[in-house]
């Protein structure tokens, strides 16, 4: 089964976060096919991460994520593409990292590892609980390197953006929209604790840039002719700084006048390069703040995030391809950086 035929086999099995038993069963299977062992490991009933291996302390591991946000599951492909919910983020990526897994074992590497998790669209429970298998190796026995896999246009994030989203929920007083200054409406609270947090200036760090927000999620009020008692918005900012100061930033704009409660946080992130590799800073967060055991971390992966989450979700063959040798020479190189 080539790349392109695995990515549509992948595409093909919904998986959207919390849903990613069936294609657990269907890789741990294709895996094992191509000469892996595979540790299933629990994360939730019917959630499993699964790590490959081929020696049982691989010192580089591939690492990407099997769920997707929700969308229908039908590949399709012209001359040019493979689309269908998960084509770059991240199924093609985890085609593209099996394919130089097994290429990389035939020249006779058996330090290659994959490391596929559950839950990265959400809350990345599934990384945090597969930190645990690299930290209890010993330190010299441990994996060295970590690919990490995310559609990056097979360019090399020199670094990337942290994540903070927050939920604020406001409350008033409930009554008949005839006497709304006898009511506390919710939703214009809400609206005004928005607009304070609009104007507020986050501020910027000299490699990853300024912080970037959007009111992704706002709700309230049940009838045009009540005044409402309660207003919810989320708020997403993908963080150029540490986001514990951004949200002591929010929490003092907001200022009582709503519940601040955080939905996920991480840390940005300065990464690993090597020369020679075409590098960027990505505007989006991955897994790795929670993947840390596994050693240095890398980013890279074929397909672009302006095609990840929408309708039309498409890789282009050719970065699959360009990525399957991407990632056996970034493999090569990094085990020339050990042994050197």
């Amino acid at each position: 089964m080539n790349v392109f035929e695995l990515t549509k086999v992948l595409v093909n099995i919904p998986s959207p976060t919390g849903t990613e038993g069936a294609l657990g069963e269907i890789l741990a299977g294709l895996l094992r096919e191509r000469g892996f062992s595979v540790l299933e490991q629990d994360v939730e009933p019917g959630r499993k991460n699964l790590y490959a291996t081929v020696d049982p302390e691989p010192r580089i591991v591939f690492c990407t994520h099997m769920d997707t946000v929700p969308g229908p599951a039908r590949a399709r492909e012209d001359g040019t593409y493979i689309f269908g919910r998960g084509a770059c983020d991240a199924k093609g990526i985890m085609a593209a990292m099996m394919t130089a897994a097994q290429e990389l074992v035939t020249e006779g590497r058996r330090d290659i590892g994959l490391l596929f998790v559950v839950g990265e669209e959400t809350d990345s429970l599934g990384a945090r609980t597969a930190n645990a298998l690299a930290a209890q190796a010993p330190p010299a026995a441990g994996p060295r390197f970590l690919i990490v896999g995310e559609p990056t246009g097979n360019i090399l994030g020199c670094g990337h953006l942290g994540i903070l989203t927050v939920a604020l929920a406001a409350k008033g007083r409930r009554i008949h929209s005839a006497f709304p200054h006898l009511g506390d409406s919710a939703v214009e609270k809400l609206l005004d604790v928005l607009a304070d947090i609009r104007r507020l200036d986050f501020g910027s760090e000299p490699v990853l840039g300024p912080t970037r927000m959007s009111i992704v999620q706002i709700s309230g009020g049940d009838a045009p002719n009540v005044i409402p008692d309660a207003a919810r918005a989320v708020v997403s900012l993908r963080t150029g700084v540490a986001p514990d100061g951004i949200l002591d930033v929010i929490r003092e704009a907001v200022g009582g006048r709503a519940e601040v409660a955080v939905i996920s946080k991480s840390d940005p992130q300065v990464l690993h390069t090597i020369p020679g590799f075409e590098s960027a800073v990505m505007p989006f967060g991955s897994d790795i703040p929670h993947l840390k055991a596994f050693g240095t971390p890398l980013l890279i992966g074929p397909g672009s995030a302006l095609d990840a989450h929408t309708e039309a979700e498409k890789i282009e063959k050719k970065q699959l391809l360009d990525a399957v040798e991407i990632y056996k020479r970034l493999a090569r190189e990094l085990a020339g950086t050990e042994n050197s």
